[in-house]
C-alpha cells in the first residue's frame, strides 16, 4: 500500500498563476503545483539550502529535491517547447497567517461570509482591501457581525488571512484571476460583481437569493473590469480545479440559461450560483 502524500506547508501563494509566450497562440499547458513553485522561491528567490527548504515546508529533504528537480524540468518544458505554464494543485496547506485582532468564534454549524468592506458598501477591488466584514449565519439568518482590518496584507496574502479567519464565502466587486485561484486554493467560495450595501448583500447570501456576476473580473495592474470566470471550488488544501481553468481558456463558460456548465455540490444552488443578472 502506498504511503499517504504529505501536504506541502506553503507560505507565499504565487500572484501570478500563468505565462505563456507572447507569439503561440494556443499554448499547450505545463502544470506546475503549488508546493513546487514554493521549493523554486525558497531555494532560487531566497537562497536556502535544501535543509532549510525541507524545514519551512514541513517535508523530508529528499522530498525537496524531488519537487525541485520536476519545477525545473517543467519551467524548462515550457520554455524550450513555447507552452503556457500554469501553477495550480498539489497537496498543501497554508501556513498559518497572524491576525492582531480577536476574532469571534465560529460555530460548529455555521457558514462564515467575509465582504470586502468601506463605509457600509462593498469595496469594488479585493487586492487593496483594507478592511473585511464577516457575517456568521446559519439556517438562513445573519447570527453574528464584525469587522476585521486586513494589515495591509496585499493579493497574495488576502486569502490565508481569509482562510485563518475561518471564513466559507467571499463576496467582493472586481478581483482578478490570481486572487480568484488562490480563494479557490482556500476553499473559499466567491461571490463576485456584486455592488451596494455590505449587509444586505450578505443577508442575501444567507437567504439563497444573492445576484452576483460571474464573469467581474479586476485586473489590478491597468484598474479596468473584464471578463473572465468567477467559478467556486470546495476542499480546505487541495489545491487547483483544472476544469474550471481549461473551461475558461476555451470559453465554455455557459450562461444563457444561469448556468455556468460546471458542477456544483448539493445544496449550493439556493446561493445563486452563476445566475446572471
Amino acid at each position: 500500500m502506498p504511503r499517504p502524500v504529505r501536504c506541502r506547508r506553503i507560505e507565499r501563494l504565487p500572484v501570478y498563476r500563468s505565462f505563456s509566450p507572447d507569439d503561440v497562440a494556443a499554448a499547450e499547458d505545463v502544470r506546475m503545483t503549488v508546493d513546487e513553485f514554493e521549493a523554486l522561491r525558497l531555494l532560487d528567490d531566497e537562497g536556502l539550502t535544501q535543509e532549510t527548504c525541507a524545514l519551512r515546508m514541513n517535508i523530508a529533504r529528499t522530498t525537496v529535491t524531488a519537487i525541485y528537480d520536476s519545477a525545473r524540468k517543467k519551467i524548462a518544458d515550457a520554455l524550450v517547447h513555447g507552452k503556457r505554464l500554469l501553477i495550480t494543485g498539489g497537496c498543501c496547506e497554508f501556513m498559518p497567517v497572524e491576525i492582531n485582532q480577536e476574532i469571534m468564534e465560529k460555530g460548529s454549524t455555521c457558514m462564515r461570509i467575509a465582504v470586502t468592506y468601506e463605509n457600509g458598501e462593498i469595496f469594488q477591488h479585493f487586492g487593496h482591501s483594507e478592511q473585511f466584514k464577516l457575517y456568521d449565519t446559519e439556517n438562513g439568518r445573519i447570527t453574528g457581525e464584525q469587522v476585521v482590518n486586513t494589515n495591509g496584507s496585499g493579493h497574495g496574502a488576502l486569502a490565508g488571512f481569509l482562510q485563518a479567519a475561518k471564513v466559507d464565502a467571499l463576496i467582493c466587486g472586481g478581483i482578478g484571476m490570481g486572487a480568484q485561484m488562490a480563494l479557490a486554493d482556500a476553499g473559499i467560495k466567491l461571490y463576485a460583481g456584486v455592488q451596494g450595501s455590505a449587509d444586505a448583500a450578505a443577508k442575501a447570501l444567507a437567504e439563497g437569493n444573492l445576484k452576483y456576476d460571474p464573469d467581474a473580473h479586476c485586473d489590478h495592474h491597468d484598474h479596468h473590469h473584464e471578463g473572465d470566470c468567477g467559478h467556486h471550488h470546495e476542499g480546505r488544501h487541495q489545491f487547483g480545479d483544472e476544469d474550471c481553468q481549461r473551461s475558461r481558456r476555451e470559453g465554455e463558460c455557459r450562461r444563457d440559461n444561469g448556468d455556468c456548465g460546471h458542477h456544483h455540490p448539493e445544496g449550493e444552488r439556493g446561493h445563486g450560483h452563476c445566475h446572471k443578472e
